[in-house]
């Protein structure tokens, strides 16, 4: 890869690309142009074009971008080419059942292979096929397997601790449900993802006159 520093925002359009990709595959198209990608994204050519010079030379003078060889060629700069990425899940209320049963993580190539809780009344219980174990043996887990993804789905208070956890396990991308701020050390990705600060940010446009436009996932994906 590059030596050239890659900012946080490209590689966070880049799954955005793919999933546009895999559509227009599945539709039959062969063949796009960065304009109607563009189009269809909310972004602009220039910078879908700008976006993907960072890894390489892409697309056919006339013709545009190759569809399903574009799409393989993310995939594999995302690292989802290869084997089944493995997560470990922490907390199992009602936003952790959520997210264990969310069918997407396997078409996306994870998997969540252990479960972990705090709670006595879940421990030992079965879910979704899962069993769910101790949070007190999450640290033992993580030391005998190179697991390095986890989800953290647990209240705001035990967040910290649980996260420190991971992140000592060599747990180095971690997506937390949890309204905490925190920092992690270096070579340690942690995202946090808070729904009631998404409403806030978007109950501004309910004040304010605005045009149509349809979000992703995430509020700044389509941000320079």
């Amino acid at each position: 890869m590059s030596e050239i520093e890659i900012p946080d925002i490209v590689i966070r359009r880049l799954p955005l690309y793919a999933r546009e990709l895999g559509l227009l595959a599945s539709e039959g198209r062969d063949f796009i142009s960065s304009q109607e990608l563009g189009r269809r994204l909310g972004v602009t050519p220039a910078q879908i074009r700008k976006d993907l010079s960072y890894f390489g030379r892409f697309g056919k003078r006339g013709r545009g971008y190759e569809v399903l060889s574009l799409r393989e060629r993310l995939r594999s700069i995302l690292g989802l080419n290869g084997r089944v990425k493995e997560m470990v899940l922490v907390g199992v209320g009602q936003l952790g059942r959520a997210v264990l049963g969310y069918r997407g993580f396997q078409l996306g190539g994870f998997e969540v292979v252990r479960v972990f809780d705090s709670d006595p009344s879940q421990i030992g219980r079965k879910i979704d096929n899962y069993r769910v174990d101790d949070v007190a043996r999450l640290s033992e887990y993580l030391q005998k397997t190179r697991v390095a993804m986890g989800i953290v789905a647990v209240p705001a208070e035990a967040a910290p601790s649980v996260i420190d956890i991971l992140v000592d396990g060599g747990v180095r991308a971690i997506l937390s449900y949890a309204p905490v701020t925190m920092s992690v050390p270096q070579g340690v990705r942690l995202r946090q993802i808070d729904p009631v600060m998404e409403l806030e940010s978007m109950a501004y446009y309910l004040e304010e006159p605005f045009d149509g436009y349809v979000e992703d996932h995430q509020a700044d994906v389509t941000a320079n």
